[in-house]
């Protein structure tokens, strides 16, 4: 786009006209929005002014968006006619700016005409830090509503006026010229614009616009020259792929390569083609003329026999491809140069005008944006397509981790069942022999003998319940336990498993309590009564293993919502916050400091939470060292 100090002019104009700009630029301030600010004149009048703000007429828009500032000074001789009557419509000399510097300096000098305590003093501050380069796509609608809106008026006024001289009408003419060329110029940047919000085919934009560029600047051709980088040196396949659509083979000397004239719009079949045009020596990186046009500079050579007397590899490439006169703007994105764009009249010399140099200038940067767009979005392609090609193989190598741990912990199941199976067999032998013999009258075994027979016996027993809890645990792992849902009474269920720990209780010198908070109405409960009479034997047994003697364990039962609620709370020697997390881990046995004094695998609380979630229960532990633990269970009534 046009940058706004392109926009800005100074004129003398009737008062009326200036009125009227001043209306159309209060239409874009309501256009921008309530986060315009517009000011006039008018807020000087509660207030002395120095004598040259009185001769003052402003319209001031300010906003991120869009800013601009209607400036006109009435002059000396019209001025001093208050009091007499006034001409029907007094000249006034007018300037319309848009530039940000020209807009902040103006502010500067209402600003300081408030106290800088005052809320207006405070609020012009607050919209002064807003000001920056107009948005191009608004500064473009309202430019050519303003100049559309003016052109008609302008025209009217120098034809009514009878005071305008010759020489007037000659300025109004040209005035009235530079705003159609203006109108027209403004136009073709919006449909080059529209045309690159159509696409991301890079060289369909660039075809599209250097033709449409050509034709309105009546130039005999126009071409783009893209500089080489390191990348397009190392990857020149990719390069020729995409900038040069028409080439047939790489040049011979490549590593010498500088660049290439990669698209071009002739206006007839009679001019030569330099397409593909490969620059080796005439235009080095470390030439100045390179160097300037990375700061932007823009080259205008009206006859090339003048400029170029000196540098016969570029002279004579010229005149090779019948160019006279050129015009050279540079495409820059993120402060690196990335080629030309190199306007080229073939038959004649042709002096460069400012609206050339300034069109031409528009249409690289509109062309720079098109570029960082596309590459941009090959570059967002390309890790794209990295990134669904990590994920594709991170689920492949997730679902084959996944595959093998279920495999090996399905293997494991069933070796823990298939091996517990096993055991069982001469484990009964043992505990049965042992049960036997410890039945015989005393006087056939002696004391000693009936001892080891006890502990034989002992330790049968507490074998066989860890294998039922792994064969138990190994069941539910591999999905081949089923609840045997019926109903019961939970008062019964509790009772029957305290009574048969009371014995254990009563050896350790630990109280076994039971907590019924029951309505004895909801005592019915519809579920698997031996495994929920499984869930409070483990509890209440891990309860009285680590409650020194003296201490307490105390069942709870309650119910709340259909939902069975059993709480098993000890005085025992409590639970570390950091070790919480491994409780109903299996094997898991915490490291206290009274580890070696008590037996078991780990596998109790681990099948205990198993058959919770079997029932979609849930278990939680609160704990304290040296003050107690509780478990909590909730089971929800199962249905049939």
């Amino acid at each position: 786009m046009l940058s706004s100090p392109d926009l800005s002019f100074s004129r003398t104009l009737p008062l009326s006209v200036f009125n009227r700009l001043g209306e159309l630029l209060q239409q874009m301030a309501q256009a921008v929005g309530t986060a315009a600010l517009m000011l006039t004149e008018a807020v000087l009048q509660r207030m002395p002014i120095p004598a040259e703000w009185e001769r003052q007429r402003f319209t001031l828009v300010i906003s991120e968006q869009f800013s601009a500032l209607l400036l006109g000074n009435i002059e000396a001789g019209e001025q001093e006619t208050r009091g007499l009557e006034k001409p029907e419509n007094p000249s006034i000399n007018t300037s319309l700016t848009f530039n940000p510097d020209e807009i902040a300096s103006f502010i500067s000098e209402v600003i300081n005409l408030f106290d800088c305590n005052s809320c207006i003093y405070q609020n012009i501050a607050r919209y002064q830090q807003v000001i920056a380069p107009n948005d191009a796509k608004l500064q473009s609608k309202l430019t050519l509503l303003l100049l559309e809106y003016m052109l008609p008026i302008i025209s009217n006024e120098v034809t009514v006026s009878s005071t305008i001289t010759p020489g007037e009408a000659y300025s109004y003419q040209g005035v009235e010229d530079a705003l159609n060329k203006q109108i027209a110029q403004e136009r073709l940047l919006n449909e080059v614009t529209s045309q690159i919000r159509k696409s991301l085919d890079l060289p369909i934009i660039m075809k599209t616009a250097i033709t449409q560029i050509r034709e309105f600047m009546v130039l005999d051709r126009l071409v783009i020259y893209k500089f080489a980088s390191a990348q397009v040196k190392s990857q020149y396949s990719s390069f020729n792929d995409q900038y040069l659509p028409n080439s047939q083979h790489l040049p011979q000397n490549y590593q010498n390569y500088q660049g290439c004239i990669v698209y071009e719009s002739l206006s007839t079949d009679d001019i030569p083609s330099v397409l593909n045009y490969q620059e080796e020596t005439c235009l080095m990186r470390t030439s100045l003329c390179w160097e300037k046009y990375r700061q932007g500079f823009v080259l205008a050579v009206d006859d090339i026999e003048k400029t170029y007397p000196l540098e016969e590899c570029l002279l004579n490439f010229l005149r090779r491809s019948k160019v006279h006169a050129k015009l050279v703007a540079p495409i820059i994105f993120e402060e690196k140069l990335w080629g030309l764009l190199i306007a080229h009249q073939c038959n004649a010399p042709r002096e460069w005008t400012e609206s050339e140099k300034s069109l031409l200038t528009s249409v690289t940067k509109q062309l720079a944006i098109t570029i960082h767009q596309t590459e941009l979005m090959a570059s967002l392609t390309k890790q794209k397509q990295t990134l669904e090609q990590r994920v594709i193989e991170r689920t492949m190598a997730l679902q084959e981790a996944l595959l093998a741990a279920e495999a090996a912990n399905r293997l494991r199941s069933e070796f823990l069942a298939t091996i517990s199976h096993e055991l069982l067999t001469p484990l009964t032998y043992v505990i049965g022999m042992s049960s036997t013999l410890l039945l015989w009258p005393l006087g056939e075994l002696s004391k000693r003998q009936r001892d080891y027979l006890q502990t034989i016996h002992d330790s049968g027993e507490h074998l066989l319940e860890m294998i039922n809890d792994i064969l138990d645990l190994s069941q539910v792992e591999a999905g081949r336990t089923v609840l045997n849902i019926t109903d019961f009474s939970l008062v019964k269920s509790a009772q029957n498993t305290l009574d048969s720990l009371l014995e254990k209780a009563r050896s350790e010198k630990v109280t076994l309590k039971l907590d019924l908070q029951i309505n004895p109405s909801h005592d019915s409960f519809t579920g698997d009564s031996t495994r929920v009479e499984q869930i409070l034997w483990n509890l209440l047994t891990n309860a009285i293993k680590f409650t020194p003697e003296g201490g307490n364990v105390t069942l709870r039962l309650w119910v709340e919502d259909a939902t069975a609620i059993f709480q098993v709370e000890d005085t025992g020697i409590g639970i570390p916050e950091e070790q919480l997390p491994l409780l109903f881990e299996k094997f898991q046995q915490l490291d206290t400091p009274y580890r070696r004094r008590y037996e078991g695998t780990g596998v109790g609380l681990a099948l205990t939470k198993q058959l919770v979630e079997l029932h979609r229960g849930r278990i939680e532990v609160e704990s304290t060292v040296g003050i107690g633990s509780i478990f909590t269970v909730w089971i929800p009534n199962q249905l049939k």
